[in-house]
């Protein structure tokens, strides 16, 4: 007769550890120190006049030396978020996901972030004009009074005498200055809102509200450089922030940004000379 061998006693599985709970305090500095950041910089360059020339100053050695201002600023600023909250790698969405693919997609969402942008410009001009709310001569007067600023952001007669000022501007600014630092803003601003109100930003629905509010700060930050320019910005960073939401990663939304910022770098000295031509015959 054969006896079966005992079988050894299996400890039952552990539980699931809970995840810890924040602690609110610090997640509270982090948000308000990112989000004050775009409105200290939106105030220091209104408190800027044109006398100080472009805020990327003149030449390629003037230019480097304010990137590097800029980015050791953010830092600090960035680097104060993170002591206060010790976001992770995941809260600040920066893996890199999908192997080769954030860069085909980061260019293709660029020519679709430009197109959208365009289309609501034109929507909102020609509906304008349809309701009899403002003349197509009034319209154009207004486009000029309120365009973006450029001047005093890039030095536009260095850009087309100066190559090396030029292509700065195109790759290191568009794609680290502003690409890369403006998208881990956003993404260490979504991650205070989503864990301070998760309820709220925790949901694909609630990060699409995150998008929008780091769109109208962002965009608030951006007043001093006109009003158009505000408004464009916060629906460009509503749009990047959709990228960054849908693909749980900042990078595909920082190839997008840098894309379309040099391409907007590029076509400055061109677009300059034709709003000149327009101004001089709005003036006739």
């Amino acid at each position: 007769m054969n006896v079966a061998s005992p079988t050894p006693d299996v400890p039952p599985p552990l539980p699931a550890a809970e995840p810890s709970p924040i602690i609110r305090w610090r997640w509270w500095i982090h948000l308000l120190l990112i989000a004050a950041y775009p409105l200290i910089i939106g105030v220091i360059g209104l408190g800027s006049g044109e006398e100080h020339g472009p805020a990327l100053s003149s030449g390629a050695k003037g230019l480097l030396l304010a990137c590097a201002v800029q980015m050791v600023f953010f830092g600090v600023v960035i680097g104060l978020a993170w002591l206060a909250s010790r976001a992770s790698c995941d809260d600040l969405l920066l893996r890199w996901r999908g192997g080769f693919w954030p860069v085909p997609l980061g260019i293709g969402y660029s020519v679709a972030l430009r197109l959208m942008v365009g289309l609501v410009a034109v929507g909102i001009g020609a509906v304008l004009i349809l309701t009899g709310a403002v003349s197509m001569a009034g319209l154009e007067k207004f486009t000029m009074a309120n365009r973006p600023d450029v001047e005093a952001v890039v030095d536009v007669s260095a850009m087309r005498h100066d190559p090396l000022y030029f292509w700065l501007t195109l790759t290191l600014v568009s794609f680290v200055v502003a690409g890369f630092r403006e998208e881990l803003w956003r993404a260490t601003l979504l991650a205070g809102l989503r864990k301070l109100w998760p309820g709220c930003f925790e949901s694909r629905l609630g990060q699409v509200g995150a998008a929008a509010v780091a769109a109208v700060i962002f965009g608030l930050g951006h007043l001093p450089q006109g009003i158009l320019a505000a408004a464009m910005t916060g629906l460009l960073g509503f749009g990047l922030g959709l990228i960054m939401v849908f693909h749980r990663s900042i990078w595909p939304a920082v190839v997008a940004h840098g894309m379309f910022d040099a391409a907007s770098l590029a076509l400055i000295p061109w677009a300059l000379e034709m709003l000149q031509g327009m101004q001089k015959t709005l003036g006739h």
